[in-house]
């Protein structure tokens, strides 16, 4: 299977305190990296989920639920190894919620499939 080399895939920052979709996968891809950022001086939760056949986005798809993230400061989840890490099938979302409004931004870079090898 061939990959295109890493990008940024999104960087949404949810006005709001929902869980909101922040990528859809067109063709496989692997999520190699989500950085968080609090940009407010207060410290902010954050939750992350994958849904790799539709858009649920609760306890059933969560993969960090309410993880506090400092004030004015940033966590960075990434891939142990090539391979190691969130594999989003074709049609599968990534779903990010911050519990403070307007608090958090959240960049996700990853590797898509070569179009040209599906």
């Amino acid at each position: 299977m061939n990959f295109a080399s890493g990008s940024q895939l999104a960087q949404p920052r949810p006005s709001g305190t929902t869980a909101v979709s922040a990528f859809t996968a067109t063709l496989l891809t692997e999520i190699t990296r989500v950085v968080v950022c609090n940009t407010t001086g207060t410290a902010a939760a954050m939750s992350i989920y994958h849904d790799d056949n539709g858009s649920t986005f609760d306890a059933t798809s969560a993969l960090y639920e309410a993880k506090s993230v400092p004030a004015n400061d940033t966590i960075e989840i990434k891939a142990e190894s090539i391979g190691g890490g969130f594999m989003v099938s074709a049609g599968g979302q990534i779903g990010v919620k911050t519990g403070t409004a307007s608090a958090l931004t959240f960049t996700l870079y990853g590797i898509t499939q070569d179009a040209s090898h599906v």
